[in-house]
């Protein structure tokens, strides 16, 4: 079938081309909001309400359907006289300005209770005071939208009167979102601007030429173009989180490029292999000679391609097993990315090859520069039988045992800091410690304790009575500081008793979320949910390791039945999971030794909030565990057809890594520098799922490919292609043996 698609859209490479192009340029213009409606980037949801359902979600929910108040607009002017009659008059002012407002709710501030002393609106030490705006509950979208911005240029213009002597800061929800989804926009373009032309430099040592190297980078651009275009589709059907789209732009650029190095890498290697031409005149000649050189490039190299996409998207379906919306968004979103990746490898990749001909294996500029020509061709794509990997692989044949255990102790070394893994919610810790969203949410947090959302939420169906009661058995747990007034929000039937319960240490603490296990263990003859910061984390953290089975069984099952069909192995697909478990386990040490214990920080440029994001587990386990995949069907792809071929073990997996050695490591090369790309971005999520996937790529291309991988093979010998009589005749039957 790819042999005859291959011939196909060599005869209609053109429209192939041109179909392509206008895609592209629709997607960019979509996603950028050209085409009319709001682009991706506006429609990003960022927040901080429970994505898993559970208590936490229940009682979040009652809050808000009893809440008069909604989302807060505030102003925090520092450095300013509070007990000064400018001041005061000009906050009363404001403060009437502000409740006129339509769609305004209520204006917190120092002028609402003058008789009220201390007020929880003025730092104690009465040089800073604090705004807050209410809007109005369950407002349209837009409208919030619209009430949002009035009160944010009414605050900017009073806190600009201030000035120069004071610091005026304007922020809210809205801001946040704001700041955020721009963070989000900024850090794509950025990792993509550095990503790009660092790449193209490598493929062109790579072939020697720009134009075979600016063929994968053109397939890259539309993976992109596509990719968002996909995801500005699923915002409608889904909210989408705010890391979504640099997370799979992230696959979705570094899976194309890597499909794209191995077609031009083979089809360069078919143009050199024809050895006979048809009768004919040149240009018949050229066009025959393309046409058969795509069509076995698209039978050998397309199937590898589609066999790792396959696998790829098998590892993202894994999280749609997971309760968090935001976890089945990324796996919706990664999926369709990872399609559009294989439609790209597969239709546009092969027409541009198609139009460039034999002009790709023509010597470029950069073979008669004698470095470069030298460094082109230790790094090729076309391998000599004997090199640098075949050397290698000998050499770890000779002491196959001594590798492996060498191997494994570097592994489980780099993994030992993952015993201490902590979850956190990055919450607004996932700005930069410049931003003035994070300033300002810190600085209140500081300054104006008493404004600050208590970390843990009893919500309970009695009266206020019976709620304060309980609160005198909570304040006596270990961990809580106090409590607050019991609130009545809602009436009639639908009222709810609220209590916040403070803590001694952060919402982030293992110690905070101790106490919200030891409320929730209390009895009461009433109805009651306990939410808030600690307790959503708390429940999601549980519901990713109830779920994690079913979604690692799934993935596992899957995987296991596609390599056997590759390889007609029993063994192979057990040993490549292993291995990959132990890659992953190496990176997820890594990442901990990294971002929870604050290595490095000045480096990467961040501040650590002392664990990972709760969301790293899984997307990282999809995310990299497809990568891993990716590179285990560029190794046994080679070897198994070497084996096939009549080769044994030994001399199949020596030559196999000699010639996929190359393009492993070139790909891993620009893919890790693609997620690098990535690390410069601001936004501290990105930054751990950037290191995560190169973290990943780095050990799986060297410490298991290299080494782990021939020793483990070498050690089976003819076992590696063991299988059950039964099973040896279902390959016989379904194997896929042109991979």
């Amino acid at each position: 079938m790819l042999f005859h698609l291959g011939r196909l859209i060599h005869r209609r490479a053109r429209w192939f081309v041109l179909g392509w192009a206008v895609l592209i340029v629709l997607g960019f213009a979509a996603a950028g909001g050209l085409l009319g409606g709001e682009g991706l980037f506006a429609r990003l949801k960022a927040g901080d309400e429970p994505s898993v359902s559970g208590e936490a979600r229940q009682g979040y929910d009652l809050l808000r359907a009893t809440d008069a108040k909604g989302p807060a607009v505030q102003l925090l002017l520092d450095a300013v006289d509070a007990d000064a009659n400018s001041t005061r008059t000009k906050l009363v002012t404001l403060h009437r300005e502000l409740t006129g407002l339509d769609g305004v709710a209520a204006v917190l501030d120092p002028s609402a209770n003058p008789s009220k002393a201390p007020s929880p609106f003025i730092s104690s030490s009465r040089t800073a005071v604090l705004v807050t705006v209410m809007l109005k509950p369950h407002l349209a979208s837009e409208q919030e939208k619209a009430v949002s911005a009035a009160v944010t240029t009414r605050l900017t213009r009073w806190g600009d009167t201030f000035r120069p002597y004071s610091l005026p800061t304007v922020g809210g929800n809205q801001a946040l979102v704001d700041e955020i989804n721009g963070h989000v926009e900024n850090d794509l373009r950025l990792g993509e601007a550095v990503a790009l032309p660092l790449s193209l430099v490598i493929m062109v040592v790579v072939f020697g030429g720009l134009l075979a190297a600016g063929l994968p980078i053109a397939g890259a651009v539309a993976s992109i173009g596509g990719g968002l275009a996909v995801l500005l589709g699923f915002s409608y059907v889904i909210d989408l989180d705010s890391s979504v789209p640099s997370v799979v732009s992230i696959l979705g650029l570094g899976l194309c490029i890597d499909y794209g190095l191995l077609l031009v890498s083979r089809y360069r290697e078919e143009l050199r292999h024809v050895a006979t031409l048809p009768v004919g005149t040149r240009r018949e000649r050229r066009s025959a000679t393309s046409e058969y050189a795509l069509g076995h490039t698209m039978g050998t190299a397309g199937r590898t391609v589609m066999f790792s996409g396959v696998t790829v998207a098998i590892s993202l379906t894994g999280l749609f097993f997971f309760d968090a919306s935001i976890l089945r968004a990324v796996g919706a979103a990664g999926v369709s990315v990872v399609v559009v990746a294989l439609l790209v490898a597969l239709t546009l990749v092969p027409a541009l090859l198609s139009l460039a001909g034999d002009r790709l294996i023509r010597p470029g500029i950069t073979r008669r520069i004698p470095g470069l020509a030298q460094l082109a061709r230790r790094l090729g794509d076309v391998a000599p039988s004997e090199g640098a990997f075949s050397r290698l692989a000998a050499g770890v044949q000779r002491h196959p045992l001594l590798v492996a255990l060498g191997t494994l102790t570097v592994l489980l070394a780099l993994a030992w800091p993952v015993l201490g893994l902590r979850l956190v919610s990055s919450g607004v810790t996932l700005l930069p410690a410049s931003s003035p969203q994070r300033q300002l949410v810190e600085n209140v947090a500081t300054r104006f304790p008493a404004t600050r959302t208590a970390p843990v939420i009893v919500v309970a169906r009695t009266d206020a009575d019976r709620l304060t009661a309980l609160g005198a058995k909570i304040a006596t747990l270990p961990g809580v500081t106090g409590v607050d007034p019991v609130v009545v929000q809602g009436s009639g039937t639908d009222a709810v008793a609220v209590l916040g319960v403070r803590t001694a240490d952060t919402a982030q603490s293992d110690a905070a979320r101790e106490v919200v296990g030891e409320i929730r263990a209390l009895p009461t003859p009433y109805p009651r949910w306990v939410t808030g910061e600690s307790a959503t984390v708390r429940d999601f953290v549980a519901a990713i390791g109830a779920r994690a089975p079913y979604a690692v069984g799934v993935v596992v099952l899957a995987t296991c039945a596609l390599l056997f069909l590759m390889t007609g192995s029993v063994l192979v697909p057990i040993k490549a999971l292993l291995m990959n478990v132990l890659s992953l386990g190496a990176t997820f040490g890594v990442l901990t030794w990294i971002f929870q214990q604050g290595h490095l920080e000045g480096l990467i440029d961040f501040t650590s909030n002392h664990g990972l994001d709760e969301l790293m587990p899984a997307l990282a386990l999809a995310f990299a565990f497809g990568l891993s995949m990716d590179y285990e069907v560029f190794l046994l792809s080679g070897i198994v057809e070497l084996h096939r071929g009549g080769l044994s073990t030994d001399e199949a997996v020596k030559r196999g890594l000699q010639r996929s050695g190359r393009i492993i490591t070139s790909a891993a090369v620009i893919i890790v520098l693609v997620f690098a790309g990535f690390i410069t971005g601001k936004l501290l999520v990105i930054k751990e799922i950037g290191v995560a996937l190169a973290v990943a790529v780095i050990i799986d291309a060297t410490l298991v490919r290299m080494l782990l991988v021939p020793a483990t093979m070498t050690l089976l010998g003819d076992w590696n292609w063991w299988a059950p009589a039964p099973m040896r005749r279902l390959y016989e039957k379904y194997g896929l043996r042109d991979v």
